[in-house]
């Protein structure tokens, strides 16, 4: 008799466990046809990759209030003399130089005063030109020394990691950890950003998303956007959008004309970082930030809200970060398919450079992965 019941458990157990394999099986099996089949698509292309920027972090950036900074594409300019009256009167030449309208529909302003009227011949024979120069020179020089937060040039912050606990939901609560690293070699750039769902050692999904390019005086110029999408018990899923000098080259094979100033969903939060940092004024509640992003099934344009400060405890202590968040309506200028899209909206520190510390990936009100920093920033040397 007991060796029938002990049989009896015995099966018991083994068929409870099959059980439960079998529940692991269809769960990674729905993971797998439909998180990835909405974050993008096979690829075709198997070419070799970009070798990845080697950096060493050696320092960590401490909160600090942000500078001031000048706008990257401000020339040295040498002012005319102030004219008399009359000269003044005709038509004003205005040199104003529009860092984003030719770069994906931005209206800042102007980075440079309206110049003075040209003067006529006559007026620059009697007006004392050296004199006046060298006075608006010295004059010019004494506000920048008295002025104890003069503005600096502008500097690519060195490469980054940010490192963030990843929480949210699908098809039940998810648990992992993101990494979100800037790399810069010269005027060569990557961005990576790692998000992985499960235990670090054995995570039961994991994506990588890579943008490589270019760092030019208009912010950042991408070239190449890779995603690679693991899923346990599966073969890795991959796709790349090639950013030509002027098409975009979707994994779907449509080639489309290339927007000025259009990024990825990578380089997206770098290029934020650097338009924020040169002009905080769009950091102010109520402002709007258009961005054409090349995604892997179309290109579009999206526009970003910048929302109120918020005050966020993270494992890092308090940090003081503005929201921006994308708005969710269809594009109907986008051009290929929509569908499926993931967005991204983030909290930015300007007292940590501007960087995202948070950022919050929606597929729909239901399913979505919250990455909140858990250190502070670690950094190279400058200029690295």
């Amino acid at each position: 008799m007991r060796l029938a019941l002990r049989g009896w458990h015995a099966g018991r157990r083994a068929q409870l466990l099959a059980l439960a394999l079998l529940v692991l099986v269809v769960h990674l099996w729905l993971a797998h046809r439909h998180w990835p089949d909405r974050l993008g698509d096979r690829s075709t292309d198997h070419d070799t990759r970009p070798s990845r920027i080697e950096v060493s972090f050696v320092r960590e950036l401490k909160p600090a209030a942000p500078a001031a900074v000048l706008r990257p594409s401000t020339p040295a300019v040498k002012r005319l003399p102030t004219l008399p009256a009359a000269a003044s009167a005709s038509a004003p030449a205005a040199a104003t130089l529009d860092l984003m309208r030719s770069d994906g529909g931005l209206a800042p302003e102007p980075l440079l005063e309206p110049t003075p009227p040209l003067p006529t011949l006559a007026e620059l024979r009697a007006a004392p030109v050296p004199a006046v120069a060298e006075a608006a020179e010295a004059a010019q020089a004494a506000e920048a020394a008295s002025s104890p937060q003069a503005p600096t040039a502008f500097d690519w912050p060195p490469s980054t990691r940010l490192s963030y606990t990843l929480t949210g939901n699908y098809r039940g609560a998810v648990q992992g950890q993101a990494q979100v690293e800037w790399l810069r070699s010269g005027s060569r750039y990557q961005v990576h950003l790692d998000v992985s769902v499960g235990p670090h050692f054995a995570p039961l999904l994991s994506r990588r998303i890579t943008s490589e390019g270019e760092i030019t005086r208009q912010g950042l110029r991408p070239r190449r956007y890779d995603e690679e999408t693991r899923v346990a018990l599966r073969e890795p899923r991959r796709l790349t959008i090639w950013l030509d000098d002027d098409a975009v080259r979707l994994p779907t094979g449509a080639q489309l004309v290339r927007p000025l100033g259009v990024q990825d969903s990578a380089s997206q939060f770098v290029q934020m970082t650097w338009l924020f940092t040169t002009q905080p004024q769009l950091l102010q509640a109520g402002q709007s930030i258009e961005l054409p992003l090349a995604l892997p099934r179309r290109v579009g344009s999206w526009t970003y809200d910048v929302l109120q400060m918020e005050t966020l405890q993270t494992a890092a202590g308090a940090v003081d970060a503005v929201h921006v968040k994308p708005r969710r309506e269809q594009d109907p200028s986008a051009l290929g398919s929509a569908g499926g899209e993931l967005a991204a909206e983030f909290w930015v520190a300007p007292s940590l450079q501007y960087l995202p510390v948070r950022i919050l990936i929606r597929q729909d009100a239901q399913n979505y992965v919250d990455l909140l920093i858990e250190r502070l920033p670690q950094q190279a040397q400058p200029g690295r």
